[in-house]
C-alpha cells in the first residue's frame, strides 16, 4: 500500500483553480503545475514546439523562434480539432515530466501533492490521482477573469470557453466540485470541506 496521497485539481479556463493550489499548499500539499510544466516543455529548440511548428504552422512562433503564445491559442482554440491536436502533441511530453516530478517527490518523503492540471482528464492525469476536485463558476465571471489574466477581448476569452467542457463534464467524473461564484473566503471554506474529508 503506497503512503502517499495524489489530489487532481482541475477545472475549465477562468474558474480560479490556482487560489485552491494556493491553499492546499498551505496546508502542506507540495504543488505540480501542469501549465508550468506545458510551457518549460514548449522552450525555444525543444523537440515539442518543433512539432507544434510542424502541425500548425511557422506562424506560431516569434522571430527568435520561440513560442508566439497567443498566437498559438488563436489557432488552436478556433475549434474543438484543433484544441484536441494541441493536446494530443503536447500531453506525452507534459505527462513525463509530471511523473519526473512525482517520482523526485515520494523520494524526497514527500507523501501529499496535488497535481493541478486544466485538461486533466484529457490526458488521462486523474489515473495518477486518489481523488479529483474540479473548481467550477460561470461563464461570465470565467470570461472576465480570463480577459484580466491573459489580456485578451471578451470574444476571444469566449473562444476558449468554447473550446472547453460543459460543467456537467467534469462533474461526472471528479470526486469533488467546488463552486467558485463567491468570495475567497467562501472558496477557501470549500476547500477546507474537502480537505478534511481527503486527510
Amino acid at each position: 500500500m503506497r503512503n502517499y496521497k495524489i489530489i487532481g485539481l482541475t477545472g475549465p479556463t477562468g474558474s480560479g483553480k490556482s487560489e485552491v493550489a494556493k491553499y492546499f499548499e498551505k496546508n502542506g500539499y507540495k504543488i505540480i503545475d501542469a501549465d508550468k510544466i506545458a510551457r518549460e516543455v514548449t522552450l525555444r529548440g525543444s523537440p515539442c514546439l518543433k512539432t507544434l511548428s510542424a502541425v500548425f504552422g511557422e506562424e506560431i512562433l516569434n522571430e527568435d523562434n520561440s513560442l508566439n503564445r497567443k498566437a498559438l491559442a488563436r489557432i488552436a482554440f478556433s475549434s474543438k480539432e484543433n484544441t484536441q491536436l494541441l493536446n494530443d502533441i503536447t500531453h506525452p511530453f507534459v505527462y513525463l515530466k509530471v511523473m519526473k516530478i512525482i517520482n523526485e517527490y515520494i523520494a524526497n518523503g514527500n507523501t501529499k501533492i496535488i497535481y493541478d492540471a486544466p485538461l486533466l482528464f484529457e490526458s488521462s492525469g486523474e489515473l495518477l490521482c486518489d481523488y479529483v476536485i474540479s473548481v467550477l463558476c460561470s461563464r461570465e465571471q470565467r470570461i472576465k477573469r480570463i480577459m484580466k489574466r491573459d489580456n485578451i477581448s471578451s470574444e476571444q476569452a469566449g473562444l476558449r470557453i468554447n473550446a472547453q467542457h460543459s460543467d456537467d463534464f467534469y462533474k461526472n467524473k471528479s470526486d469533488f466540485c467546488i463552486d467558485n461564484n463567491s468570495d475567497l473566503e467562501n472558496l477557501y471554506i470549500n476547500a477546507d470541506k474537502i480537505l478534511k474529508e481527503i486527510s
